[in-house]
């Protein structure tokens, strides 16, 4: 009689693959962290050799043959991102916007259109706008929240879909499957800015996502210290996204990769963190008579609550709310003097922020009141709480 078949090993949670990402280095001394590899030049034994291992980089495999091409630690921090977000392979670039670039540029070409969210990151917007109109790339920007009726928008010509969810200012959650069902059916792409929830929080492809885009200066490194974008590709697009990057010449430098290794080991914990001490603010910012309304996905008065609770295994510490009537002076008065919270752009570190935005929109105008975002950081959330609070008072005039 056989013996039972062993059962395939149970694959590890999304936190321990953050905290063992890139652990084991083959070669003595087995560091827990991977050496930087400072170099520009790979050296080989013999014209044989320089030959073969061309080949072999040829046949895609994860060669070095020069030093923006498949050092271990780049390959280490792609691989680890990849099995994150639930991709084929990544590739590093050297920030956020280079990452949306380059992820749109391998997914479109000259005469193509467009599809592209009305509630992205404005730099993405100026992409289109100012560049690839130059190249021939007409760009039609949609509602977030249209759904599977964005097949009224598809031409022949549409070759790619670009989606943010949530988005980075409004936090509109957008209908993924639906989306990506209606782009394939035409023959395009769907790209995704995972920014927000990251792999952590979103398999964006098992929801139809062809192309990811991570800039993983947030989440990933969030430490407020290295710059840094990631595109991770389901198989069948992985070649153009890896053409694409190569002849650009767009890679991550090696600090910065260092900084992201180093940053994911500790991605799970910081985040659920940030995530509890967000949901814990926004419920206390419904609350206050100063707030018109409160834009967190995981709040059940949110437009797109169900959405989320579907596709969302959890959500991030980035949140927006709109403050009723109030002038630029009173505005300045709740936020240049907060404490707790530094006033810059960004999100994702281990410091809180705050920004006053002004979303831009071009299929109709923005209608809300004026927005203040937040990213909450690992600071006690009592404390983060009664530094809002003071600036309520100081809006007040009290």
């Amino acid at each position: 009689m056989k013996p039972p078949a062993k059962p395939p090993p149970k694959r590890p949670s999304k936190s321990t693959q953050l905290a063992h990402a890139a652990r084991a280095a083959s070669e003595s001394p087995r560091t827990v962290n991977l050496p930087t590899d400072r170099a520009s030049t790979v050296l080989f034994d013999s014209l044989a050799h320089m030959d073969a291992e061309q080949q072999r980089f040829n046949r895609d495999e994860q060669v070095p043959t020069y030093g923006i091409f498949n050092m271990p630690q780049a390959v280490a921090l792609e691989n680890a991102v990849a099995e994150l977000e639930g991709g084929y392979r990544a590739m590093s670039f050297p920030s956020g916007m280079a990452a949306v670039s380059g992820a749109i540029l391998s997914c479109v070409s000259s005469g193509d259109h467009l599809l592209m969210t009305d509630a992205c990151y404005d730099p993405a917007r100026h992409f289109c706008d100012r560049v690839l109109s130059r190249f021939g790339v007409e760009t039609t920007y949609y509602d977030p929240t249209i759904g599977a009726d964005i097949a009224s928008l598809m031409r022949s010509n549409t070759r790619a879909v670009y989606l943010e969810s949530p988005s980075s200012i409004t936090f509109e959650v957008q209908d993924i499957p639906a989306i990506a069902q209606v782009a394939h059916a035409a023959g395009a792409s769907v790209i995704l800015d995972n920014a927000w929830a990251t792999g952590f929080y979103l398999d964006a492809f098992a929801h139809g996502v062809d192309v990811v885009v991570q800039p993983a200066t947030k989440y990933y490194a969030g430490h407020a210290d290295a710059l840094i974008g990631l595109v991770v590709a389901r198989e069948s697009y992985w070649p153009r996204v890896k053409q694409t990057n190569y002849h650009m010449g767009q890679r991550a430098g090696t600090d910065e990769t260092f900084l992201t290794l180093r940053g994911m080991r500790t991605m799970s914990v910081r985040m659920q963190q940030q995530s509890a001490s967000a949901l814990r603010i926004a419920e206390w910012l419904q609350s206050r008579p100063e707030v018109e309304v409160v834009n967190h996905p995981a709040l059940p008065s949110h437009p797109q609550h169900a959405l989320w609770m579907r596709d969302f295994k959890g959500a991030s510490g980035v949140f927006s709310f709109s403050l009723r009537s109030v002038t630029q002076t009173q505005l300045a008065a709740f936020i240049d003097h907060l404490q707790c919270f530094g006033l810059g752009y960004s999100w994702g570190g281990f410091e809180s922020l705050v920004m006053a935005s002004y979303p831009t929109r071009t299929v109709k105008p923005w209608q809300g009141g004026q927005l203040v975002r937040l990213s909450i950081g690992l600071e006690d959330v009592e404390d983060l709480i009664a530094d809002l609070e003071a600036g309520f008072v100081r809006l007040n005039g009290r």
